[in-house]
């Protein structure tokens, strides 16, 4: 038997076929099972269509590994077009087969009308638990080390969506991930969006109330693997914070990492200088080597309000987290920090007032509120209003180890 069960959703794109064709070609497949949720009339050589539900489903992913009989499974999880470099299937499974991991990805170029180039992915690490973790666009896994892992850490569970993350998650428990870091095969850029079909949805806008049945089937996936790992974190062990008495310049300092936002800046800081408080504040602008002329905007304004701290640092490599750390570190910080970004507006005079009574009262470590997406023009766009329901009592501290963000506006 040949060592290969290739998995991909279908698509209607006159690419699908292009796609496939070298795979059922290869003399490692055995097999293409085509995921479709409905019928569909489709024949290639080697290809079965399996009509069911969405492909991270626990419905669509039991059937499939039930009736895998191969060493791997190689997932094209969504149906875009690429196209696969000569020998990359041999040499996936070799690294496959020398590193003995449950899970291999690769690099990848992008192509387009001016050529290919480099697309590297990140190495997959311990706490690289995000549900939205970048694999690219062929995902190698051993079905051995599969089996091992539901067997152990129980069959997956009877969601419509997050199926695949927990895999991915129980694999990694005992099984190394590898990134191999060669380009195995070519991203096809098209006029048309990559077809994404029902359930697969990228769910990088984890706030998106639109999407919250989703994101609670990834908490709920993801709580169960932290405790599995012994990383859970019960709400009775988290404490609350103690007031120093040491003495700051202001009680809060409100922090705006920025580069190169000269349209938006000014607004930003003026929204934040205009707050009304019981408290002294100040407003810390960290420009990040701006080269827009978003440092002459703030120079200019620094000289109007003496509220505002302009810092400019001297080093290159610092990006948002480093400009933050840059703001902490400054004799100008407060005893509380409160975040705003170079292109929001507090939406009303009185939110720093709220955010800092909330920490007082409360002695949290963090508060987090609530925003309004809006255009330009401040008309409300969708999805409006993000009240981070990611963030419970309960669980939001396990929780932030998962989504892509924090939220917004924040406070420290």
């Amino acid at each position: 038997m040949k060592p290969l069960t290739v998995v991909t959703p279908h698509s209607p794109g006159p690419f699908f076929k292009k796609t496939l064709f070298p795979l059922t070609e290869s003399a490692l497949v055995e097999r293409v099972v085509i995921v479709s949720q409905e019928p569909v009339h489709f024949k290639m050589d080697r290809c079965r269509v399996l009509v069911t539900g969405p492909l991270p489903s626990h419905e669509t992913l039991s059937l499939i590994l039930a009736g895998i009989r191969t060493k791997y499974l190689l997932l094209l999880p969504t149906a875009q077009q690429i196209s696969i470099e000569p020998k990359a299937l041999e040499r996936i499974l070799r690294v496959a087969e020398s590193t003995k991991a449950g899970l291999v990805y690769s690099d990848f170029y992008d192509g387009s009308e001016h050529g290919k180039t480099l697309h590297p992915l990140i190495d997959y690490q311990p706490g690289s638990v995000r549900d939205d973790f970048d694999f690219g666009a062929m995902i190698l896994f051993s079905v051995p080390a599969v089996r091992k892992a539901l067997k152990k850490y129980g069959v997956i569970p009877g969601v419509k969506f997050a199926g695949l993350y927990d895999l991915r998650l129980k694999v990694s428990i005992d099984h190394s991930v590898y990134h191999l870091q060669e380009p195995l095969y070519c991203m096809i850029a098209t006029d048309e969006p990559a077809y994404e079909p029902p359930g697969s949805e990228k769910i990088f806008t984890y706030v998106d109330p639109r999407n919250r049945a989703i994101q609670k089937e990834m908490e709920t996936v993801f709580t169960d693997y932290l405790k599995k790992i012994g990383a859970y974190l019960p709400p009775h062990h988290l404490r609350e914070v103690e007031q120093t008495p040491k003495s700051f310049p202001v009680e809060a300092s409100v922090v705006i990492p920025v580069r190169n936002r000269k349209e938006t800046i000014a607004e930003a800081v003026k929204s934040a200088l205009s707050q009304e408080t019981d408290f002294p504040f100040n407003v810390i602008v960290v420009d990040n080597q701006s080269t827009d002329g978003t440092t002459a905007v703030l120079s200019d304004l620094a000289r109007q309000y003496f509220r505002l701290k302009h810092i400019v640092p001297k080093r290159t490599d610092l990006g948002i987290g480093g400009c933050w750390n840059k703001a902490l570190h400054a004799e100008a910080c407060g005893r509380y920090a409160v975040q705003l970004d170079s292109d929001d507006l507090y939406s009303s005079s009185r939110t720093l007032q709220k955010m800092v009574d909330m920490l007082r009262q409360g002695n949290y470590a963090m508060v987090i509120g609530s925003y309004t997406l809006v255009d330009s023009s401040l008309e409300e766009i969708p999805p409006g209003l993000v009240d981070h329901r990611e963030w419970t009592d309960e669980n939001g501290h396990n929780n932030a180890l998962r989504i892509n963000g924090l939220g917004a506006p924040r406070a420290f």
